[in-house]
């Protein structure tokens, strides 16, 4: 039981009775060899619990910690990066893989876009990034490339492409693009939304509780009356500033938006758990509910660390209530923690560095932040040995500590409505090739997923045909996103990238850039600004 934390064993026809404080309680039933089942108690009702047998193959939840896993390899670690009073988790980088020994590898898909818009932060600043602030994954997420809708009634479509390495004239790239279907924006399910916002003293500055405020008030004009409305603010003490309220509403949500002040400490876990409290008794059953947290990430009263929030946030998830995080702020900006937050409240992650990324986030792509098509999502990728020789994944990085946690296995990510993620191997091909193995596929996919409230696994299969097409022919949006790829390794200051320089990375990016897309004529003025800042260490080091 979660108010308690004890050890029960039954008799021996499985029945007992367990002592409650509470009138309503929620209970985990675990059992080895056995589905984990989480339910509501009423201390007044007689309750039968049923629990399924695990099959064999069944990932467990409750192990869940690794972005990708290469079956039965072992991995390396790095140092850890400090930027200040900031915090990021410190990433191993996907190492070669021999794909005759290891064929297998699987990764957890998610549609986080946070770390562009951190890197775009730093750069805009004239400062370095922290290598561990790029999550290369997360910069192709945060363009959408390539998108195409899925075949009928289908969930996803699965799409590949093999081409030239650009930095490595002896490899081949294969790109693999999962598409998410585009939910009808005329019957999204209502909304039962609480904004938890960080009030505390840490906020009171241009680029945090003033903007917060503003993307909000658009979130709000957005709304419909049959959306629901809560605000939990913490700052000093956790206060429910709004009640359920309708989103026809829009001016009385509006006006508590703006008569919140900054001031006081940051009591994190008590809001977390005040507006997980608050979701659930106004809990749509046949709605969208979630939390939305906007913060700096500077907790300092309650839990803190990054392994107790987890605890927390585990716990608090299973009343599928899911957990949107906004990350604020410079300086103290706590990226771990709202990276714990919101993969282990089945939720995204997002950074806003200015009022254009709030717009981006909470209106032009309201349905992909906020509409799940599909739960726990991870692929696996069965290499063919007669064609791949080795193979690298790139981005998808495992902090250091869930790698030295041999018990770790893959955790599963949330879709969003419309959402495109492309993941990008680096392959060597077999020296010779046999005409036999020419017309064989080069790898095999399984996509694996839940229906959202749906525990019954789900699975999309998907043979990676030979389909060579020189780098210079292939689609545009395929050639952006390895100018993408190379300038997050180059960030990363990756071995992997070889001397590959910043003019080459622009001349890729400028070639392919859509001239209709603003955002990928910015991605140009970045790499130019990080040729300036890089180029001159270079010469320093000199």
């Amino acid at each position: 039981m979660h108010s308690t934390h004890l050890l029960y064993y039954t008799g021996s026809e499985g029945g007992f009775g367990i002592s409650s404080t509470t009138l309503i309680d929620s209970i985990t039933v675990c059992s080895e060899g056995y589905e984990s089942q989480t339910v509501q108690l009423n201390a007044s009702n007689y309750i039968k619990i049923i629990l399924k047998e695990v099959s064999a193959n069944a990932t467990r939840n409750s192990e869940q910690k690794l972005m990708s896993i290469t079956k039965d390899r072992d991995q390396s670690s790095r140092l850890t990066w400090q930027e200040g009073d900031e915090s990021y988790f410190s990433l191993v980088e996907n190492e070669i893989v021999d794909a005759k020994r290891y064929p297998n590898t699987g990764f957890s898909l998610n549609v986080d876009k946070a770390s562009y818009s951190n890197i775009r932060r730093f750069l805009t600043q004239k400062s370095e990034v922290p290598p561990d602030a790029v999550r290369i994954e997360e910069l192709l997420n945060y363009f959408g490339l390539h998108y195409s809708e899925p075949d009928n009634n289908d969930i996803f479509k699965i799409e590949s492409q093999v081409t030239d390495c650009p930095w490595d004239a002896t490899n081949k790239l294969l790109y693999l693009n999962i598409d998410a279907h585009k939910l009808n924006l005329d019957k999204v399910p209502p909304c039962n939304l609480v904004f938890l916002l960080d009030a505390s003293g840490s906020m009171d500055m241009p680029g945090k509780l003033p903007l917060i405020k503003a993307a909000f008030q658009m979130l709000v004009k957005n709304l419909r009356p049959i959306d629901t409305v809560s605000i939990v603010t913490y700052g000093g003490s956790v206060a429910i500033v709004l009640q359920p309220t309708s989103g026809a509403e829009k001016q009385k949500i509006i006006q508590a938006i703006e008569e919140i002040d900054a001031d006081g400490d940051t009591p994190g876990e008590a809001a977390i758990r005040t507006a997980y409290q608050v979701a659930e008794k106004s809990f749509n059953k046949h709605g969208n509910n979630r939390i939305i947290l906007a913060t700096d990430g500077d907790f300092n009263v309650g839990e803190t660390s990054e392994q107790g929030l987890d605890d927390l946030i585990t716990k608090e998830r299973q009343t599928n209530v899911y957990l949107t995080c906004l990350g604020v702020g410079t300086g103290n900006f706590k990226d771990s923690k709202l990276e714990t937050l919101a993969k282990k409240g089945n939720g995204n992650y997002a950074y806003l560095d200015n009022i254009e990324e709030a717009e981006k986030v909470l209106v032009k792509e309201m349905t992909q932040t906020f509409f799940v098509v599909a739960n726990n999502v991870f692929l696996n990728v069965k290499f063919n040995p007669d064609i791949v020789k080795e193979y690298r994944l790139i981005g998808f990085d495992n902090k250091r500590d869930a790698i030295a946690d041999t018990t770790g296995e893959l955790e599963g990510g949330e879709i969003g409505s419309g959402n495109s993620v492309m993941a990008i191997f680096e392959i060597t091909p077999i020296n010779t090739i046999t005409s036999a193995a020419m017309q064989q596929d080069v790898a095999q996919v399984s996509l694996k997923y839940n229906l959202c409230n749906d525990t019954l696994n789900k699975q999309v299969q998907y043979d990676c045909p030979n389909n060579y097409v020189a780098f210079k022919s292939i689609d545009k949006s395929y050639q952006f996103a390895a100018a993408l790829t190379m300038f997050g390794m180059k960030l990363r200051q990756s071995k992997f990238i070889g001397n590959t320089d910043w003019a080459q990375i622009e001349a890729i990016a400028t070639s392919s850039f859509d001239p209709n897309e603003y955002l990928q004529k910015e991605f140009l003025q970045l790499i130019a600004i990080a040729k300036k800042i890089y180029g001159k260490k270079k010469k320093y080091d000199e």
